[in-house]
């Protein structure tokens, strides 16, 4: 079972209407100024896709996702989403979205695996989204450019929480810091993985690590990555592989790093042959999604996902991802949070 972070002193900034209300509000100026950013447009998404079809996300490898068997197909297994990241890709090629161009959706997921804490939930939800971009994009300069239009509407967020609701001061700086986790190993050789992210957003308040998924020069990953979506072996105009990472913010409230956002340029062909050969995975070629990846059917693209709930537990400076939406919690876990004033939904 996971571990309740409990939060030196906690009071909540808005009772549970203004929170209510806030969260709609966060949402609504969010993923419209956030779609006019990037210049995409908003599609429906499904919440199950089929098994075998390499659509589904791995994540690290080692997740099970919810299944089902369909009546009507047979008994053929569904699978709930864990994310679109692979799904997207399809849509951008189905759609024939234009270079520059792309989309974003309402991702609905069940990790059963998860462990539970004031982060983690059975239920993610997050804005995912897809663009098209040019052979000559898949850069780092390009990924630092689309981080930076990315951040700049977290910034006018959190103002615009501040406006409604005064009592929440605006921390965000107003630039986000770059490192390669190669840097941040070098910066902090003796310390894991998460203390290095602990260290380098609490300095910065902000951060992107980049090339995430790829093995570091102590011979460990800085997080998993699966090997069909995000790039993590080409290497970059820095020397270092890797055209992906994570935004970070330092979170005041539990008073450590706050992952908002994973994202990365995607794989093309070769970088997919590559990256299924590193993880053993040859096999995913016989898939649906792999097949087209590989014949050259789908674009090349750049995308990501947002957590709405994480977004919002950030911006309205709450304790837990239970006071922003309605999930399952250990009848303790839920009995501690009453006594520290965390109220969950």
């Amino acid at each position: 079972m996971g571990k309740l972070i409990v939060p030196q002193t906690y009071t909540s900034l808005l009772d549970l209407q203004q929170t209510e209300l806030a969260i709609k509000i966060l949402k609504d100026f969010f993923q419209t100024s956030f779609s006019a950013e990037l210049r995409l447009r908003r599609v429906t998404a499904p919440l199950f896709v089929l098994q075998g079809m390499g659509i589904n996300d791995d994540l690290n490898g080692v997740e099970r996702a919810v299944s089902f068997p369909v009546k009507d197909l047979g008994d053929v297994k569904a699978e709930v989403v864990h994310s679109l990241a692979k799904w997207k890709r399809i849509i951008l090629a189905d759609y024939a979205i234009e270079n520059g161009y792309g989309v974003y959706t309402d991702m609905n997921a069940i990790r059963s695996d998860e462990e539970l804490d004031n982060l983690h939930s059975l239920y993610v939800d997050q804005w995912d989204w897809e663009m098209v971009i040019a052979k000559e994009d898949r850069t780092i300069a390009f990924l630092q450019q689309v981080v930076k239009r990315i951040y700049s509407v977290m910034v006018r967020a959190e103002y615009a929480v501040y406006e409604y609701f005064p009592t929440i001061k605006p921390s965000l700086p107003r630039d986000i810091f770059f490192i390669h986790a190669e840097e941040l190993l070098a910066m902090y050789p003796d310390k894991s993985p998460k203390e290095r992210e602990y260290m380098v957003t609490k300095e910065h308040g902000a951060v992107f690590i980049m090339g995430i998924g790829g093995q570091l020069a102590n011979g460990e990953k800085h997080d998993g990555r699966a090997p069909d979506y995000d790039d993590w072996t080409t290497i970059g105009e820095n020397g270092l592989a890797g055209l992906n990472g994570d935004i970070l913010v330092w979170d005041s409230v539990l008073q450590m790093p706050l992952e908002l956002s994973s994202m990365g340029i995607r794989v093309d062909k070769d970088a997919l042959i590559k990256q299924l050969a590193i993880t053993h995975t040859e096999e995913r070629l016989q898939f649906y999604y792999h097949k087209r990846l590989v014949e050259g059917s789908l674009p090349l693209s750049i995308g990501g996902g947002i957590g709405q709930s994480r977004l919002c537990m950030f911006m309205l400076r709450k304790a837990h991802v239970g006071e922003i939406q309605a999930s399952i919690w250990p009848d303790s876990m839920r009995k501690e949070c009453k006594e520290l004033g965390i109220f969950l939904l």
